[in-house]
């Protein structure tokens, strides 16, 4: 009888499972539908609507935001595929057996792991708290924290399509933000104290509350649900703030190479758009020095309002400021430094 009972459990559990993977898959393709569609309807009824409204500024706005929203929408839901397909199959304990003893020779490894592990800002936090709770040293589970949405494939090959013909800008973010990862994980090694860490003491982990392709469909639901909101407003907020500010305004910062770099900076925090569709941002952003926009690609991923939050309940507020204030410092001098080299 318990085997029997056990049996059927086993059954009804990959039942959910795919019930649920299909519900998700629905879910994502009809969100990015959605989304295609009313970026073409933008793009089809809003310049003549604007004609007839005589506002040419509001025919720009569409034409800035859905160029932003079509171009972002593939790279986003590839970007969450694979953070669910990480989050669900790839356990924590690869990391523990793959990084140094050392944290210092660890950091720069957990760093460079982001290239081949990617994952998205979102997920990149838990999986951080995952790792120092498994015995990772905290230097490098933040390392990864801060390299792995920044220097992903994804987010490198959406960044070369959104600057076509400049491979430079795709070399610099990936050393200014790979140097931002490591820099912050030896900071850490030499400065950091436990006391400003406050890990949850439980947590569901990957497979613990259902099968691996449970946690893979509620991780892709959520990803791409959530990341889709923050790429709709970012490219809401880029196109008004094209279109808005005035041209005699941005020359105050444009005519100054470190006021243009502060601003973006400021705004890559406020605008919290995701690292797979942010190239498509910067590269709107024209009227700003390569420096600046790189600056505006390397500080998105790894300090934005949303991020302050998740590190915040995940590690504790004391260390969520802290830790927020200094990556962006380091994060402007990397990229105003690799920007002078290669760009």
């Amino acid at each position: 009888m318990e085997k029997q009972e056990y049996v059927d459990g086993r059954r009804g559990s990959a039942a959910d499972a795919v019930r649920l993977v299909v519900r998700t898959l629905v879910y994502v393709v009809v969100g990015g539908g959605a989304l295609f569609v009313i970026a073409t309807i933008a793009s089809v009824l809003g310049p003549p609507l604007a004609i007839a409204l005589y506002t040419p500024p509001v025919a720009a706005w569409w034409t800035v935001f859905t160029a932003i929203v079509v171009q972002g929408i593939p790279f986003l839901l590839l970007g969450t595929l694979v953070s669910a397909a990480i989050g669900a199959f790839v356990s924590e304990r690869v990391f523990s057996r793959l990084l140094p003893r050392s944290p210092v020779l660890a950091v720069p490894v957990a760093g460079a792991a982001g290239v081949v592990l990617p994952g998205c800002e979102c997920a990149s936090v838990p999986v951080a708290g995952s790792l120092m709770r498994r015995g990772v040293a905290p230097a490098a589970a933040l390392a990864f924290l801060l390299s792995a949405p920044a220097v992903n494939p994804v987010v490198l090959v959406s960044t070369s399509i959104a600057f076509p013909g400049n491979p430079g800008i795709v070399l610099a973010r990936l050393v200014a933000s790979l140097a931002t990862a490591v820099a912050m994980g030896w900071l850490w090694v030499r400065f950091g104290r436990e006391e400003w860490l406050r890990l949850a003491t439980t947590r569901t982990t990957s497979g613990a509350s259902g099968s691996r392709w449970q946690d893979f469909g509620a991780g892709l639901q959520h990803d791409f649900l959530h990341a889709g909101g923050f790429l709709v407003v970012g490219a809401a907020a880029a196109a008004t703030f094209n279109i808005a500010v005035p041209r005699s305004a941005l020359d105050v910062f444009t005519g100054s190479e470190w006021l243009s770099v502060l601003l973006l900076a400021v705004l890559a925090v406020v605008l919290c758009v995701c690292s797979e569709a942010d190239a498509f941002v910067a590269a709107s952003l024209s009227g700003f020095s390569p420096t600046a926009r790189l600056a505006f690609m390397v500080v998105g991923p790894m300090v934005d309002l949303k991020l302050v939050a998740l590190q915040a309940g995940t590690f504790g507020r004391a260390f969520a400021v802290r830790f927020s204030a200094a990556t962006w410092v380091v994060a402007v001098v990397s990229s105003v430094l690799v920007g002078w080299w290669l760009l």
